[in-house]
């Protein structure tokens, strides 16, 4: 099977040839929350150091380091390989900068990859820590995992950033959901008056000032569009009949009275993530300018939070041999059964980082909207019968050839040459 970061294995591997396995230090360790475990072994598979668990501190970095050194001191050893899980964020202090002496390899290991390597030992059913040890130290051995090095302090706080933002966003999403609920319950016909109740200026104003439909009620249309006015909202004439028609009809619940309470708390909090929203959209802002992801900017439908959306998601394209790697890691590749001569092809699998995935489906949307080259090709998808699943696919597989290209060469978006 060939692997995901083929050139990543062959440079691992490379740095081994010729050199003795017993000369060759692997040393496998498997993340916990506060602590961790690991053990010392060459590349012939002797173990040279028990399992042992150390604390992920100060102390226990000491410990681990002092374990490696007294096997290099009792042998000749020409390399250090180092194996960490990825898990989530516990295993970051182990993987920082100078954490681990300067002269050992480090290598980050996807979860997916143990999981795989585990079941092949025969231990599908059973993870323990020793197990994934085991299974993380096979994987060493056979020169999987990516190296690790310094990453640029700029893309680090865009991911945080981005991450931050996306997290505040998904909290705004469960705000607004419960907002409607607020609002059907003290003025029942509200929400149907507009597409977007909280999205628009006059909802916003209507759930803020009018929670009560017997007010609006008795203001009346033309009293209710000057009072939109002087707070800088225009209201349309037949809009404002048909919210003023709705809240003379209203049966507000038993329930109205605490409802209105709880949606001026709900909207106090609801402004505070859109000031905060817009705070790290300020600084997403003033940061893309200086990662190499900005030349991004130049292609037709991709704004700041699209392009850092990206950036966040692939990190350092130095990481990735070819787009082809960036989009199998996104998980749109399509799952592929073939046997005995025949093959079948599902949907995407949708094994690889989510966070790329979105990333790369958003940047196919803003291609979508706002490039020529790229409507016209969607254009002759939709003509053949494909769905819009496939054709935002498709269209991903677009988007993540470009945006690799682009970032590559660092070369503003020229669409003759997409066309």
């Amino acid at each position: 099977m060939v692997h995901v970061h083929g050139a990543q294995v062959q440079q691992l591997v490379a740095q081994t040839r010729g050199v003795p396995p017993e000369r060759l230090v692997a040393v496998p360790v498997d993340v916990g929350k506060a602590a961790a475990m690991a053990l010392v072994c060459d590349f012939t598979g002797e173990v040279l150091a028990g399992r042992f668990e150390f604390p992920i501190s100060r102390a226990g970095v000491a410990e681990l380091v002092g374990r490696v050194q007294a096997v290099r001191a009792a042998r000749p050893v020409d390399l250090v390989r180092v194996g960490i899980e990825a898990a989530g964020h516990y295993h970051r202090p182990l993987t920082a900068a100078g954490v681990l002496p300067g002269d050992w390899q480090l290598v980050e290991l996807n979860p997916a990859q143990v999981t795989a390597q585990r079941r092949s030992n025969g231990q599908r059913g059973v993870k323990t820590d020793t197990v994934d040890l085991a299974a993380i130290c096979d994987l060493l051995l056979a020169g999987r995992g990516i190296p690790l090095g310094r990453t640029d302090a700029v893309l680090v706080e865009l991911a945080g950033l981005v991450a931050h933002r996306a997290r505040r966003v998904q909290v705004r999403s469960a705000l607004k959901n419960q907002l409607l609920g607020q609002v059907d319950r003290c003025f029942p016909g509200l929400a149907g008056c507009l597409a977007d109740l909280l999205g628009a200026k006059v909802g916003r104003l209507l759930v803020a000032h009018f929670p009560d439909p017997a007010r609006l009620a008795r203001l009346g249309p033309a009293r209710f569009r000057a009072f939109a006015a002087r707070r800088g909202v225009i209201v349309a004439g037949k809009l404002a009949k048909r919210l003023v028609a709705a809240a003379r009809v209203a049966l507000p619940t038993d329930q109205a009275a605490v409802a209105r309470q709880v949606l001026a708390e709900d909207l106090a909090l609801l402004a505070e993530l859109d000031r905060q929203i817009g705070v790290v959209d300020q600084r997403l802002a003033a940061l893309l300018p200086a990662t190499p992801f900005a030349v991004l900017g130049s292609v037709p439908g991709w704004a700041t939070l699209r392009v850092a959306a990206y950036a966040a998601a692939v990190g350092d394209l130095a990481r990735w041999p070819s787009a082809r790697q960036v989009y199998r890691a996104a998980g749109l590749t399509p799952t592929v059964y073939a046997s005995a001569g025949r093959r079948r092809d599902g949907g995407i699998s949708r094994e690889g980082s989510v966070a790329l995935r979105r990333a790369l489906l958003d940047l196919g949307v803003g291609l979508w909207h706002g490039d020529p080259p790229s409507k016209t090709y969607a254009a002759s998808l939709r003509a053949r019968g494909k769905p819009g699943g496939v054709i935002a696919t498709a269209l991903a597989n677009r988007a993540n050839r470009i945006a690799y290209a682009l970032v590559r060469d660092q070369a503003a978006y020229d669409p003759d040459r997409w066309r």
